[in-house]
């Protein structure tokens, strides 16, 4: 077993705190992980104060990983001691479903496995996150890091970035197409950068008019403030899609009706309350809601390689872990542009 240092959680209401736990030895086709640094995405705060539900105490969050591949399996075939090596929230999956036989492995039919809250499929043991010194996985639900990208910014494009481009490509977003971003932060911020970047008109959709000046520095197009009615009525059957990034409870109704005849509202943020929706906004229009998880390793490796050649990362601030609680209450307050990464030499 592999002695690890993290921080946890060890009830929804009290701090994260210091921990140690065991990592499981390495097998023949896992990669050992010194985890270098871990950003701090908002579905670590759902899980560690139990959101939604089902959360396992003691929970060691963290699902945006970047470190150095300090030892390998005697089958591994695609790193070596040294690489910089990624992993994202998809930590394992069946394996022989048809999602997973066809790079969607995402979608798994029998349930993926998360890399924090879950369990092993093999043992049942429970798994910790990347608020660790240390991480085991199998080389199949790892990524190579281009060495073009700065490590702690890269961080967050195993979640926030993935969740962002993974619909982008879907959709085929590109030039002649006109997109509407919904909400500016961890994620939005990576959905404005390579809708940008896939040759699309982008206008950042927001209720505070002070992320107007952000949104123009990121790239974006156009900015509208939500609360402008009129600038909201001229933008009546305007986009081609929107992908709304909104972790909390907000009218989706706005965003349906900006959407043109067959547009699609995605939606890649998950609040915690049921959707409320006037349906007649979808049949007259023949609009649609669509929904995005993350996106599979191929595509996650796939994105590396496109942040890598367009120079594109993440907006961080870096931090020590003993900060992480300060950081959740900041994420929560919106205080942050746009990303937290924790620098795990400081454990």
């Amino acid at each position: 077993m592999i002695k690890t240092k993290a921080y946890a959680a060890q009830s929804a209401n009290v701090p994260l705190t210091p921990f140690e736990f065991e990592r499981r030895p390495v097998g023949d086709h896992d990669i050992l992980i010194e985890i270098l640094y871990c950003g701090v995405c908002h579905t670590d705060i759902h899980a560690v104060r139990n959101d939604w539900g089902g959360t396992m105490y003691p929970i060691v969050p963290g699902h945006e990983i970047i470190g150095r591949v300090i030892q390998t399996g005697k089958a591994v075939t695609r790193f070596k001691i040294n690489d910089i090596s990624g992993a994202g929230y998809l930590y394992d999956s069946c394996r022989h479903c048809y999602q997973c036989a066809h790079d969607a492995e995402q979608y798994c039919e029998n349930g993926i496995t998360p890399i924090m809250g879950g369990q092993e499929r093999e043992t049942g043991a429970p798994l910790y996150g990347g608020y660790a010194s240390k991480l085991v996985i199998d080389e199949r639900y790892a990524v190579k890091v281009p060495a073009a990208l700065p490590l702690a910014a890269a961080a967050p494009l195993l979640c926030a970035g993935i969740t962002t481009y993974s619909p982008l490509k879907y959709i085929k977003a590109g030039p002649g197409h006109k997109i509407g971003i919904a909400g500016l932060g961890g994620l939005g911020h990576m959905a404005v950068k390579f809708a940008k970047a896939l040759g699309a008109e982008v206008t950042v959709l927001s209720t505070s008019t002070a992320k107007e000046q952000d949104a123009e520095k990121l790239g974006a197009d156009h900015f509208v403030w939500l609360s402008d009615l009129e600038a909201i009525k001229t933008l009546y059957g305007h986009f081609d899609f929107i992908i709304d990034t909104i972790s909390a409870p907000h009218d989706y109704n706005i965003y349906v009706n900006l959407l043109k005849v067959n547009g699609s509202l995605i939606l890649v943020g998950l609040p915690g309350t049921p959707l409320q929706l006037d349906v007649s906004g979808l049949i007259f229009k023949r609009r649609s809601i669509s929904g995005s998880l993350i996106g599979s390793i191929h595509e996650t490796q796939e994105m590396l390689e496109f942040c890598a050649e367009k120079n594109i990362v993440a907006d961080i601030e870096i931090i020590p872990v003993s900060r992480i609680n300060e950081a959740y209450e900041r994420m929560i307050k919106g205080d942050i542009k746009y990303r937290f990464v924790i620098d795990m030499a400081t454990l």
